[in-house]
């Protein structure tokens, strides 16, 4: 369970209490962004060019120098056990730096490298190019997140599933909240969650970029008009005074594109493979993780438009602890990222004080996990936060908070799960466990058939052999 700042209290359903996945009590925040604002101090606010762009200089030196080490030393290792562990370790440690540049970027898109717009969306643009984004492509759509977080129906990244909406992608169209099996807990094989998690990491970042993945539903758009890098006066994402800045993203990420072609043909592809194409893919992994798990735990509450506002939506995250990694290569973005939502145009290296002062005025609404691993809370906030409905007993309040079918013991349940006792659990467990090839099997088979025909789930018959429970008849 996230460790946080809260007070909690343990409740039960229907007891006229907001109930988080753990079952501790929530409660709407009803501080206002003047206060926080006027929480901070005045020099928070100011960032500093000269600082901003060394820290510019300092990770394009970090990784000219890991290229320059890889290149000049790790041809000369003995053997190539020796060799793969050496490219390995300057992969990640490439894509890590690569990270960093990609946050300051992002620093550049909400105006908190400089004063100066003009060198914001200069060095923005270099910057994300150089790691194929398109920088205002994505500015323009981040902006909306930024201005939305926690909002349901406005939000643009990591918008959890409903709870039938999550059933129907799942099980198919005819699935229904009050009689859809099961079935998911055979899903939660750690070898299909685990199949699941390296797909989403290497891929999720483009999938989002190119497809929208984790987004707004738009009507059921599709197509171009969802992707980041369409220009097309139908997009979904931006405004027709905005589509030239689009072109011009679009531009840079081809300008990258044909360099790295270019290095391709005077170096070798397998030299720009590994020394930019990994780093790369790091990237990928650390971008999606990242933003995952600051806007998704079990403590976390999304919101309708009835119930939202910008400081309940904004503080609608979690920060989290990367030690080194986070302080010094990811420029905090981790561990300050709930000051980040609240004031996104403080500079990164003023955002540990401005959080010391925004918890005094949060209180209990401030949250923090800074003792479950970061890979840890990945893995288990995978599994466990699957879709978001309201609590029993407060239908009708705006308030969701993430829910899963697994039944597990001191979670709080979804609505209409018929409950199993303790013989039952046993008996379930025992089965379970005397077929652990089977259920495997099955599992595995389950994750690949998901997205090629989401209506092939398991059998009526074959819940009720397993005595796996079911959701309940309206």
């Amino acid at each position: 369970m996230a460790t946080t700042t809260m007070t909690q209290s343990k409740s039960t359903p229907g007891d006229g209490k907001h109930l988080d996945l753990h079952g501790n009590s929530f409660e709407l925040p009803t501080f206002t962004m003047k206060e926080i604002h006027d929480a901070i101090p005045a020099w928070c606010f100011k960032p500093s060019i000269l600082r901003s762009m060394a820290y510019v200089v300092r990770d394009f030196f970090y990784y000219s120098l890991l290229v320059y080490a890889a290149v000049t030393y790790i041809p000369l290792l003995p053997n190539a056990y020796l060799r793969f562990a050496a490219w390995s370790a300057y992969g990640f440690a490439a894509g890590c730096v690569f990270t960093g540049i990609w946050i300051l970027a992002h620093e550049c898109g909400h105006g908190a490298f400089s004063k100066n717009k003009m060198l914001n969306y200069t060095m923005g643009l270099i910057m994300h190019s150089f790691l194929l984004v398109p920088f205002h492509s994505w500015r323009l759509s981040h902006s909306q997140h930024h201005k939305a977080t926690g909002n349901m129906d406005r939000d643009t990244a990591f918008v959890p599933h409903k709870r039938q909406d999550w059933l129907e992608t799942h099980f198919g169209s005819k699935a229904k909240e009050n009689m859809v099996e099961f079935a998911e807990l055979a899903e939660d094989s750690p070898i299909a969650a685990l199949w699941h998690d390296v797909i989403h990491q290497l891929f999720g970042w483009p999938g989002y970029l190119l497809f929208n993945l984790t987004g707004q539903k738009y009507d059921g758009a599709k197509g171009a008009k969802i992707s980041h890098f369409y220009f097309g006066e139908d997009s979904v994402f931006y405004k027709k005074n905005e589509l030239p800045l689009i072109m011009l993203s679009d531009l840079g990420v081809a300008a990258m594109i044909g360099a790295l072609y270019m290095a391709g043909q005077m170096f070798g592809s397998f030299n720009v493979l590994v020394l930019w194409g990994v780093p790369w893919l790091w990237v990928n992994n650390w971008i999606v993780a990242i933003t995952f798990l600051q806007h998704t735990d079990g403590s976390m509450p999304h919101y309708d438009n009835s119930t939202w506002n910008f400081a309940r939506g904004a503080t609608a995250t979690i920060d989290r602890d990367l030690g080194f990694l986070d302080t010094h290569l990811f420029h905090d973005i981790i561990g300050t990222h709930v000051c980040h939502h609240l004031i996104s145009t403080i500079p990164f290296y003023n955002a540990g004080e401005a959080s010391k002062h925004i918890k005094k005025v949060m209180g209990v609404h401030y949250k923090a996990d800074l003792e479950t691993p970061f890979w840890t809370a990945f893995f288990k906030n995978q599994r466990t936060c699957k879709f978001v409905e309201e609590t029993e007993g407060q239908e009708g309040s705006g308030v969701y908070m993430f829910r899963n079918l697994f039944n597990r013991d001191g979670e709080t349940q979804p609505q209409n799960l018929a409950k199993l006792d303790k013989t039952e659990k046993r008996d379930v467990s025992e089965g379970l466990k005397a077929s652990t090839a089977t259920a495997t099997a099955t599992a595995m088979s389950m994750a690949s058939a998901r997205h090629q025909d989401a209506r092939r789930r398991l059998s009526q018959s074959t819940q009720l052999s397993g005595k796996l429970p079911i959701l309940t008849e309206a």
